[in-house]
């Protein structure tokens, strides 16, 4: 996951005006084409998929029903191991480590897991995304702790995970990366944490 890009401080990702926050730990990319993260309890009347990322099985994370609702015959899932088997076939499983392309987009799965806390095991095979954006990077890091696998990792947003209880402190949250942008919008649902959307994004000047 170590990797050069090139993070510019001071210059806002243009990324951030296509990026939506659903609530919870659920976004929405809406160019160059229309994708969701782990949608969870989307609004009625949410455009159609072209590509949806589901990092692991948990039921805020893997919701069918949501997936099904924003589903058309040509949207592609893109899933870990135990979420696909939650979801209806098919969907493309993808362990840490691999990197594909999805409806015109590169997609690396990278690992996601807690160090200190039995939520989320490193054996589970839970994932985060880099979503490659033209030549921006968004980094989705799914339910994870701070994990050496970061070290180096470089991107324009970060999306990160912040409870403290299932997943890293903001304390490890706002450690050193080497992003332009880092955001960490209202994990977990409950108990519900201040929401933040990806516009107040925190970037580096």
């Amino acid at each position: 996951m170590t990797q050069d890009h090139g993070a510019r401080p001071g210059d806002r990702p243009a990324l951030l005006e296509h990026l939506h926050w659903l609530g919870h730990d659920s976004f929405r990319i809406d160019r160059p084409v229309m994708i969701y993260l782990d949608p969870w309890r989307l609004p009625p009347g949410s455009p159609p998929a072209d590509l949806i990322l589901v990092s692991h099985d948990h039921s805020d994370h893997c919701s069918p029903e949501d997936v099904e609702n924003i589903r058309r015959e040509a949207t592609i899932v893109v899933a870990s191991s135990s979420a696909a088997g939650k979801l209806r076939a098919p969907v493309r499983v993808v362990p840490a480590g691999r990197t594909i392309e999805a409806a015109g987009v590169t997609v690396e799965a990278v690992p996601a897991y807690n160090v200190d806390k039995k939520f989320h095991p490193r054996d589970a095979g839970h994932i985060g995304f880099i979503v490659h954006l033209g030549s921006e990077r968004l980094y989705f890091a799914g339910d994870t702790d701070l994990i050496p696998e970061m070290t180096g990792l470089a991107c324009d947003v970060a999306l990160l995970p912040v409870s403290g209880v299932y997943t890293m402190t903001a304390e490890e949250a706002g450690r050193g990366w080497r992003c332009r942008c880092t955001t960490a919008p209202g994990w977990p649902a409950a108990p519900r944490t201040p929401r933040r959307s990806a516009s107040s994004a925190r970037c580096r000047s």
